[in-house]
């Protein structure tokens, strides 16, 4: 049952149509704070003793007033400007996820009635206000992802419960228009975009390709497959009755009526055409709804990495792990890289930042998985360059974070992808200065990875640098990786003779 809510409010402020108007009306023109007390309103109103109907009337006006907000600080967060300091994008991030969790839960109190047969329930309101709490709770989910929140399981719970009510009331199928000027929707898609959302390990995904990939998803759910029969197509199932995320179908669970099992149905075949044509015309087709304009390459890695988890053979590790117990000492970022490695970094700070020290529990040929118990930083995302030290080692090991699982407000389990593990500062020449960068590898065909500050790379551009006494040309050939503050790209190498 969804009976999890109480309280009463007597006389609540938006019990008249009028003064419920001018409040939306006259709220803070500033976003954040504008979302703040929407998300107070819709606390309020869940605990609220008004008829079920006009409640969900509020609700709704409610949520309608918070999308325009949403979309703006979404693109700051997602996107945050130079001037945006960490403070404020902190406090953006905070706003967005508190407000869709309020919502979620206030319109999970309205269910509540329908399912309680609560005089005053307007059934025609009913489809609309599944699909809204459905929608709500998956972008709380969503944002829990793009700042990598420790999971919260209950979330997921509410949302297969609020399903199989609708399931239970014969409306998943009901077509709505969830916002103004919106397009339409089902309870069914909208439940189907959290799970597929969530079956795509989103952990492994930078912030800006969270959103890419929901918004993908979104475009393609029309085509997503879901049964209460498990099949070869359905790679994907759930409980209905539990609170549990989407679990890959690689045996059959016990055999349970609360049991559905999804899968991109032929939403897979579409995303694959979208690929080949993105890799083609370097453009994303005019048709495919993103919510704004994104780099080719961001999008082509949002889509590539649904893909895996929409093959029907699952994505498997492609190097042994072994467990081991040790410590590392971890620095982060271009520059920490850089003073790891005795380049100096670059940078007017005087004082760095100490290594973190994080504890890794497996390695293989590619990489490791760590668990950091004081992670902290609002650095730790996918995308981030660092580098790890092997307690009484004398080298470095450079990599990049591949996976960021956070267990608490502390500690995260990471995944690490290994990029070097000799690794070697050299001063690179062919600009306006000399530029310091990062000598990663080199293959027998000749080719060279290096990791550069942000912006160095420039196509056409050769590089010089001594290595080992000999002069070094590096002409460039294409930016495998971007992150943050770096660039690692792929040169071709040959020796300057003398």
């Amino acid at each position: 049952m969804l009976k999890m809510f109480g309280g009463a409010a007597a006389d609540h402020p938006m019990a008249d149509a009028k003064e419920a108007k001018r409040i939306l009306d006259e709220l803070p023109t500033q976003d954040a704070k504008a979302l703040e007390e929407l998300a107070g309103w819709h606390e309020s109103l869940a605990a609220a003793d008004l008829k079920a109907d006009l409640r969900i009337q509020r609700q709704l006006a409610v949520d309608e007033a918070a999308q325009a907000r949403i979309r703006k600080l979404a693109r700051e967060v997602l996107m945050p400007s130079a001037q945006t300091s960490k403070f404020q994008d902190t406090i953006n991030w905070t706003r967005l996820h508190e407000y869709w969790r309020q919502a979620g839960l206030s319109f999970a109190r309205s269910i509540d009635s329908f399912l309680q047969g609560a005089k005053g329930a307007d059934k025609t309101l009913l489809p609309l206000t599944v699909a809204r709490a459905l929608r709500c709770i998956a972008q709380q989910i969503k944002w829990q992802h793009v700042r990598y929140a420790p999971a919260d399981i209950h979330v997921w719970g509410v949302l297969n419960r609020i399903y199989a009510f609708a399931e239970l009331r014969g409306v998943t199928e009901a077509r709505v228009n969830l916002y103004a000027g919106g397009v339409e929707s089902t309870p069914k898609q909208e439940f189907l975009k959290a799970q597929m959302l969530g079956a795509c390990s989103p952990d492994s995904l930078q912030p800006l390709e969270v959103e890419i990939a929901e918004r993908v998803i979104n475009d393609l759910a029309p085509s997503f497959a879901l049964a209460a029969q498990p099949d070869r197509e359905l790679l994907y199932w759930t409980d209905l009755a539990l609170a549990t995320a989407p679990l890959r179908s690689l045996r059959e669970p016990k055999p349970s009526p609360s049991l559905r099992f999804l899968g991109p149905g032929s939403a897979a075949a579409a995303l694959a055409a979208l690929i080949r044509k993105i890799e083609t015309t370097r453009e994303v087709p005019s048709g495919v709804n993103l919510g704004a304009k994104y780099d080719p390459d961001a999008v082509l890695s949002a889509m590539s990495h649904l893909a895996v988890y929409w093959d029907r053979e699952p994505p498997e590790r492609r190097h042994l792990r072994h467990s081991v117990k040790s410590r590392f000492a971890v620095t982060h970022g271009f520059n920490g890289v850089l003073e790891a490695l005795g380049g100096g970094g670059g940078s007017l700070d005087f004082n760095p930042a100490p290594p973190e020290s994080w504890t890794v529990e497996n390695v293989s040929a590619g990489g490791f998985g760590a668990v950091a118990k004081q992670a902290k930083g609002d650095w730790l995302k996918v995308g981030a360059l660092v580098a790890m030290q092997p307690d009484g080692a004398p080298n470095w090991v450079v990599g990049t974070v591949r996976r960021v699982t956070r267990v608490s407000r502390d500690e995260a389990r990471i995944g690490i992808e290994t990029l070097s593990r000799s690794p070697a500062v050299s001063r690179f020449s062919g600009g306006a200065e000399e530029e310091q960068g990062v000598l990663l590898a080199s293959a027998e065909s000749g080719e060279t990875s290096i990791a550069l500050r942000a912006g160095v790379f420039t196509r056409g551009r050769n590089l010089e640098a001594a290595v080992a006494g000999k002069q070094h040309v590096y002409m460039p050939q294409s930016v495998d990786e971007r992150g943050e503050d770096y660039e690692i790209a792929l040169f071709r190498a040959m020796v300057r003779e003398s």
